[in-house]
């Protein structure tokens, strides 16, 4: 079998589990955030944190739970870090430095991931297990109650409450991602990840001089990395490293439990909206998009120019052989269009226009299928958008399921549009202006370039997943990428969730012969459209610098 068609079987068989989970998963995760039923274990939680979870929240106490949470969180972490040459566990290793602790902390918590550390060579048990794993959970259900309050807000009306953050954040953790988590870390156990609190120990000469591998809970922080689109591996090689991704058929499972609960969340959304179709548009819009992200990548990657790629069968360089350029491919395209940042290849080693692809896919808001509730959200942000840019054209008021989308609703959608590219590009304009950042770079030109641009992308758009041959380890990247990620993590929930009240105050609009109808392909081709237009104006020059000059060139 020729590596081309091994790779499109595997995206066929990785087509069909995503659509045999589809339905199930979507209803499930729907009457689990329209339940009024609180279970024991849940009552415990609100108890211990002092939360009312039937107490209605309009959207600004809403927003105070989620940034209060995150807060603590932050604040958490980066004392456990800081504590960490005392705890139990610690593998030897010495307290995180400052600026290291600061970015790792607002990374976990907002969902990205970015690592600028090596995992073996620096986090023990406590702080991988009851630190950044806990986190890997409680951020992605962040996320997850960010989004069903916009889904409120489309189906509600006459009314600004959103629900109950906490009721929604811990339903999210306890019922959707614990149970998932376990049967996937079993999954994982069986293909021969690793599971135990083993501490350093040798296992045998390499290159001269022995080599030495600590043991973890990694399968069940692997499978939450995943199932959460969070990204972070315990090891530094990620889900390239056997520990983590054993198997071809581990990596299939990995690459399946990214996409899961983005796909899924269209179906929740269609079944709380009481329109199952509107659903199946947004499905159709995000696959459109993965899809030909997928199709351009193992194109760029498997064509052969010279003679090195045709030995190869196409660009392996920084690709697992057990995995192939196909399997890396598809990888590489699942965690750059969700907010996973995970990688299973290194991405610095991607042809140019390889590395481009990666970084268009994060540049689009990562919303094909995107990141746990991120994704869901950014997605009908970018419907409001489109809905608004076919009203002008027919000169009518823009309608949305229901509710007219006026000056307000607007102004905020564009707000949430344009704080990413802001954050990005004006980070990497001052790391290229200044004199020391520059010295990070591993290679000269387009692609040194390109590593800067990846970094503050990647953790702008809380992806976390890096070109590799930045050195990021520096006061000033830890200090301004994790500024760049809370910025990037926080400023649009805040203007999400004061779309969502506003939409929930409305009263419906009737459906009449003029209203545009968002259901068919029409509107779904329309939506494609403006989301690679937006990206393209936005982000084209700094592209043209970096990736498609390398691209080009080669």
């Amino acid at each position: 079998m020729s590596p081309v068609t091994a790779g499109v079987l595997q995206l066929l068989a990785l087509i069909a589990a995503l659509a045999l989970a589809y339905r199930p998963l979507g209803d499930y995760m729907a009457r689990v955030y329209s339940s009024e039923k609180h279970y024991g274990p849940e009552k415990w939680i609100y108890k211990a944190v002092g939360a009312n979870p039937s107490a209605e929240m309009r959207w600004p106490a809403y927003l105070r739970g989620v940034l209060a949470f995150s807060a603590v969180s932050v604040l958490f972490l980066y004392a456990l870090q800081r504590a960490q040459g005392i705890l139990p566990g610690s593998l030897g290793f010495s307290a995180i430095d400052p600026d290291q602790a600061f970015n790792t902390a607002a990374s976990f918590v907002a969902n990205t991931n970015w690592q600028s550390y090596y995992g073996e060579q620096a986090m023990g048990h406590v702080v991988q297990t009851g630190g950044l794993a806990v986190q890997n959970f409680v951020s992605a259900a962040v996320g997850m109650a960010v989004a069903v309050a916009l889904v409120r807000g489309f189906a509600r009306s006459r009314t600004g409450e959103l629900g109950n953050f906490w009721a929604d954040l811990v339903r999210g953790t306890v019922r959707i991602l614990l149970p998932i988590s376990v049967i996937g870390a079993i999954v994982l156990v069986a293909c021969g990840a690793i599971q135990n609190f083993a501490g350093i120990h040798e296992v045998g000469q390499f290159m001269g001089g022995t080599q030495q591998w600590n043991g973890g809970a990694v399968a069940s922080q692997e499978v939450i990395k995943e199932l959460g689109t969070n990204g972070g591996g315990y090891f530094n090689a990620n889900s390239a490293h056997p520990f983590e991704n054993p198997t071809p058929f581990s990596n299939l499972f990995e690459i399946f439990l990214i996409l899961l609960i983005p796909f899924a969340m269209t179906r929740t959304f269609g079944r709380m909206v009481g329109n199952l179709r509107q659903g199946y548009a947004i499905l159709a819009t995000m696959g459109v998009i993965w899809v030909g992200f997928t199709a351009l990548m193992m194109w760029t990657e498997f064509i052969h120019h010279g003679p090195a790629l045709q030995a190869a069968g196409g660009a392996m360089e920084g690709k697992e052989t057990r995995f192939g350029i196909g399997a890396s491919a598809i990888f590489s395209v699942a965690t750059t269009l969700t907010s996973t940042g995970a990688v299973n290849s290194f991405h610095s080693s991607y042809t140019g226009l390889g590395g481009g692809i990666q970084l268009l896919g994060m540049q689009l808001g990562e919303i094909a299928p995107g990141g746990v509730g991120s994704g869901l959200y950014g997605m009908l942000i970018m419907a409001i958008i489109a809905v608004f840019i076919a009203g002008l054209m027919v000169g009518r008021t823009p309608e949305y399921l229901g509710k007219k989308i006026s000056t307000r609703e607007i102004k905020l959608a564009a707000c949430y549009i344009l704080i990413t590219p802001a954050l990005v590009l004006c980070f990497t304009a001052a790391a290229m202006a200044l004199p020391t950042p520059g010295n990070s770079m591993a290679n000269p030109g387009a692609h040194g370039f390109s590593e800067i641009l990846y970094a503050y992308t990647s953790g702008a758009n809380n992806n976390g997943s890096a070109f590799a041959g930045l050195n990021a380890d520096t006061q000033w990247f830890n200090s301004t990428i994790g500024i760049a990620m809370l910025l990037g993590r926080f400023l649009p929930m805040v203007f999400v969730l004061a779309l969502a009240g506003s939409l929930a105050e409305q009263k419906p609009v009737p459906e009449t012969a003029g209203t545009l109808r968002t259901d068919k392909p029409l509107y779904a081709g329309l939506l494609v459209g403006t989301i690679l237009i937006i990206t393209g104006l936005t982000y084209f020059p700094a592209l043209a610098l970096g990736p498609l000059a390398e691209g080009l060139a080669s």
